[in-house]
């Protein structure tokens, strides 16, 4: 059993969908109270542009979102920035990003940066989910 366990199945699923690119996929489900963001691949500057649509697009639909980061490959700065762009963006429109089943290579770089302090991780999307403030 991976962390994803949820056993809904994808609402849009890309590199076909609008949310595609060669290196990195990702997946956007949506439920009645939140939506769950899987992101995998390369997240980097190259590839920026799916992730960043959806994570957007998915505060429109519910105010708790949680990006499944379990199959990110790679992530660089720009996708550190993504993700702190989007918690900002939540926090001022009274909505949380939580971040679940994180990959080591974004818990490295997390930690490297001290930004794993600004984020509400868990290590499951369940778990994540699960989580009441």
């Amino acid at each position: 059993m991976t962390a994803h366990d949820d056993t809904t199945t994808p609402a849009t699923t890309s590199p076909a969908g609008p949310y595609g690119d060669p290196d990195l996929h990702v997946d956007v489900i949506p439920a009645a109270d939140h939506t769950v963001v899987t992101i995998t691949g390369d997240l980097d500057v190259e590839t920026l542009a799916p992730a960043k649509a959806a994570l957007e697009r998915a505060f429109w639909d519910n105010q708790v979102v949680v990006a499944d980061l379990e199959h990110v490959t790679f992530c660089d700065s720009s996708g550190l920035n993504l993700l702190l762009k989007v918690r900002a963006d939540a926090l001022a429109a009274g909505a949380q990003l939580r971040l679940a089943a994180i990959s080591r290579p974004v818990r490295r770089l997390l930690e490297i940066t001290g930004a794993d302090a600004a984020f509400d991780v868990h290590p499951t999307v369940r778990a994540a989910l699960a989580h009441t403030p």
